[in-house]
């Protein structure tokens, strides 16, 4: 099953070393996106044969300011999930950083905090502090976070694969951090229930579940925060992002144009590619909810 897949890689032993990515291993790549041609309303490949390649390439996220992209990938010499990080610098894209993943890649809104499940690294001079713990509140170990999403506001959501595949969330409140909860059915139903990503002004979230009416393994899903501050119902992302296959890990771009995320190719997701699509779908979706 990917998710133990999945599981296993994220609490690989960290004493494994990883050899380093070859700059010669990347074509030049040059302007926004990675040099790449944006897609339009109906998903593909993210940069084909340069970072979407056969084997596993996950977690494709750029940081907010779009001048560095992330990735994880494993495979060939690598034992364990390894993040490769890419930075732009007059106008070309290169290899800069490289660390075992231990935790999903996300950022807050302002850019300032890598964040990586349980912990999180903070931006320094020209690259990344050490990975900070986020405290007892997340330390807990019945609790298995894949994936935390913040907003501009301090809000986190997370997933919970220990605990029948929730979505929590813990918000800000006359300055504390609150004690997280469970989101509600809307959100919190289905099989494997995970990865969200909240919008920065919490307009929206996004995650992926395997539910009754999709398009096969697990789908993209998209809730709308009400007017009276609630959470809409799930709306399945359509068939422009969702296929037969395992479709999960969306992000937004912090630009707000476009939207990454992981597509299993094959049956036995032992080839998981990187997808984008048009963020355009966000709203049509919001106008029929």
């Amino acid at each position: 099953m990917f998710r133990l897949s999945v599981f296993l890689l994220l609490f690989s032993s960290l004493a494994l070393i990883c050899p380093a990515y070859s700059q010669d291993e990347f074509p030049a790549l040059t302007g926004p996106y990675m040099g790449q041609k944006p897609p339009g309303m109906v998903a593909e490949p993210f940069a084909p044969g340069i970072i979407s390649r056969e084997g596993w390439e996950l977690e494709g996220v750029f940081a907010p300011g779009m001048q560095e992209f992330y990735f994880t990938t494993r495979g060939g010499e690598r034992t364990r999930s390894t993040v490769i990080g890419f930075r732009q610098q007059q106008n070309i894209w290169h290899k800069f950083i490289e660390f075992p993943r231990n935790g999903e890649i996300s950022f807050s809104p302002d850019g300032q905090v890598m964040h990586m499940a349980k912990g999180y690294k903070e931006r320094i001079a020209n690259g990344w502090s050490e990975r900070k713990s986020l405290g007892a509140m997340f330390e807990r170990k019945d609790w298995g976070i894949m994936r935390l999403s913040s907003s501009a506001s301090g809000t986190y959501v997370f997933d919970d694969y220990k605990n029948n595949d929730v979505i929590r969330i813990s918000t800000i409140k006359n300055g504390q951090r609150q004690e997280p909860i469970p989101m509600g059915p809307q959100i919190n139903s289905g099989k494997w229930t995970a990865h969200p990503f909240i919008a920065p002004d919490e307009s929206y979230l996004i995650w992926d579940s395997e539910r009754e009416g999709g398009y096969g393994d697990s789908d993209l899903y998209i809730s709308f925060r009400q007017a009276d501050g609630a959470w809409g119902r799930a709306i399945n992302m359509g068939e422009q992002i969702n296929s037969e296959r395992w479709d999960a890990y969306a992000s937004v771009t912090p630009d707000g144009k476009y939207i990454l995320f992981n597509r299993g190719i094959d049956e036995k997701n032992d080839n998981v590619d990187i997808y984008w699509v048009s963020a355009e779908i966000i709203e049509v979706l919001r106008a029929k909810q």
